[in-house]
């Protein structure tokens, strides 16, 4: 079993570490975040978006889902600023949100690939 054999607490240490946490509103906003992209389905349509943007149509049939499946999926994905759209007339392209994202999904890649 992985415990201290004794109590000893480093005060100096764990301060520190206090100090440097987020807030407790950052740390939900990451964990919300994590948790959005912890679903297959979701993790699927930004996987579908690394490279290039789609449309609604396009993305349901890369996941082999419904239009109205995906568009829920991606109001989602839109609300924590994960995805973003553009319109050119009738049809919403979806790209992700930003190079942060990005490097989230190439480094996880990459992290289970090792």
């Amino acid at each position: 079993m992985n415990v201290c054999g004794e109590k000893c607490i480093n005060e100096v240490s764990v301060n520190k570490t206090i100090k440097n946490l987020p807030d407790p509103k950052t740390i939900v906003g990451m964990a919300e975040i994590f948790k959005a992209l912890s679903d297959p389905s979701r993790l699927k349509i930004v996987l579908a978006l690394l490279k290039q943007e789609h449309c609604v149509c396009d993305i349901a049939v890369i996941c082999n889902q419904t239009e109205s499946a995906i568009s829920h999926q991606l109001r989602v994905l839109r609300s924590l600023k994960i995805v973003k759209n553009r319109r050119e007339g009738k049809i919403v392209y979806y790209t992700l949100a930003d190079d942060h994202v990005i490097f989230l999904i190439h480094y996880s890649l990459d992290h289970v690939k090792h």
